[in-house]
């Protein structure tokens, strides 16, 4: 087995996920180009995994960090695990793949490795991330989470995202899913906040028995609670 193996886990899909990721979320105040630079040190000093999303604004800066990399002959793209994320304004399932068809054109690359269904919360579609009423309060959507799914098994079939997954899911979330009529592909992993003082216990216990990895953010603790 190779050593890119060695330090890898394998999903239930046959792919591998590199354990180690670089997360790339960050306050609106760390300008764009310091994305870039931060990406290009990571490949040098040996990471291989990259987890964004369309709601940190900055595939642009991470895609061009990955192509100047590969064009230096430093890695392959196939070196480079990427993750990317659908935004709850896209949960409607006719607006799951252009979401993703944004991020690629932003990226310019071909496929993301994983992509995740980012919050399961269905939001206004549109041009807001967050968008609000009169009154300041969160504007939600109507969608089946089953149908978002659908979706996301699409994306996958098409070999615009190699891996499928969610973030954010709690057990009861998780199961609607798994026991949707007619599933193609179970969700390879879900992605949450976990460290010492939210251990996530009963949910990595639910997650092992169905063969789902159990993905740790903000792992060494937050003062957020959301990614």
């Amino acid at each position: 087995m190779s050593s890119v193996k060695l330090c890898s886990v394998k999903l239930n899909d046959g792919f591998f996920m590199p354990m180690l990721g670089f997360g790339t979320s960050a306050p609106n105040k760390v300008p764009k180009s310091e994305v870039e630079e931060a990406v290009v040190r990571a490949i040098d000093v040996g990471y291989r995994h990259f987890d964004s999303a369309y709601l940190y604004l900055n595939e642009e800066e991470i895609g061009r960090a990955i192509r100047k990399k590969i064009a230096d002959g430093s890695v392959k793209r196939e070196d480079i695990f990427y993750t990317s994320k659908v935004w709850g304004t896209f949960l409607r399932p006719e607006l799951v793949r252009t979401s993703l068809e944004i991020s690629l054109s932003k990226l310019q690359l071909s496929y993301v490795d994983l992509y995740l269904i980012h919050i399961p919360i269905p939001l206004k579609p549109g041009e807001e991330l967050f968008p609000k009423d009169e009154h300041g309060e969160l504007i939600f959507d109507t969608v089946d989470l089953c149908a978002t799914w659908e979706a996301m098994e699409k994306c996958k079939h098409s070999g615009l995202a190699k891996s499928i997954g969610v973030s954010n899911f709690n057990r009861k979330q998780l199961e609607r899913i798994l026991d949707k009529p007619g599933l193609k592909y179970k969700p390879v992993c879900n992605q949450v906040e976990c460290h010492p003082y939210l251990n996530q216990s009963k949910l990595l216990e639910f997650c092992k028995s169905q063969d789902i990895v159990l993905t740790a953010y903000a792992a060494l603790g937050s003062n957020s609670g959301k990614e």
